[in-house]
This record gives structure tokens, sequence and C-alpha cells, in this order.
């Protein structure tokens, strides 16, 4: 099954996501394994990553959707400082070393945020 195959699942209102403020998470299913995901807004932009770091395998919120550092111009993992570009998860300082993190497709429609599954990323197991 691809991502063609699957409906989009339903994360929050849009408006849940103010620019640059506190992310959203939401469960899944990441190569078989309980897992989170989170989307976060920025730039006007909504931008959605496996709540994984690249550096340790560890989420990246030090509390429930606090990704952004203290400017607000980045994604910080809470544990060792990685920080990474909102638009691309790309790796941008710290011991994350040219990682990134795993983006999830996301649909806004009808001012509700969707994520789009796919071959790694499945919804939550019941």
């Amino acid at each position: 099954m691809g991502q063609a195959d699957e409906a989009p699942v339903w994360i929050c209102a849009a408006d849940q996501l103010a620019e640059g403020g506190k992310g959203v998470r939401f469960p899944l299913t990441f190569a078989g394994a309980d897992a989170s995901g989170f989307v976060v807004r920025f730039r006007g932009a909504l931008y959605g990553y496996l709540n994984r770091c690249a550096h340790v395998p560890i989420e990246l919120d030090w509390n429930e959707g606090d990704f952004f550092e203290s400017s607000g111009l980045y994604l910080m993992c809470s544990t060792h400082g990685a920080i990474y570009v909102p638009e691309s998860g790309r790796c941008a300082g710290g011991p994350c070393k040219g990682g990134r993190l795993r983006p999830i497709t996301l649909v806004e429609r009808d001012g509700q945020v969707y994520w789009q599954p796919d071959d790694h990323l499945r919804p939550a197991r019941a």
C-alpha cells in the first residue's frame, strides 16, 4: 500500500497553529513502531515532520508542542540542542551533522489539517 491508497488522517483545526507558536503532535506508526509526528506554522505555511531527532532517535519537544527555539527561527531538539530549518527539516547546527527531519505530507482544506500516510508512516495502531 502506498501513499495514493490511503485517505488523509485528520490532525487539528488549522487555526490551532499560530505562526511560530506551539506545534500540534499526533500519533502514528513509523516502520512498525509507535511514534508521533508534529505540525507547525512558519512564515504562513504548514510543515510536518516525524517527531524524531536526526542525531539520536528521541522526540524533539521539551514541553508538548514546543518545537521552536527562543528566536522562533528554528526547530530545536530539547535534549542535545540540534536545530533544524522549519521549511526543509535540514540540520542547521548542533549534533545532527547534516541530517534532516523526516517530512510528513500535509493537506490543509476547509480549515482543517490532515497528514498523508505513506509506505513508512502509517496511522497509529488502535
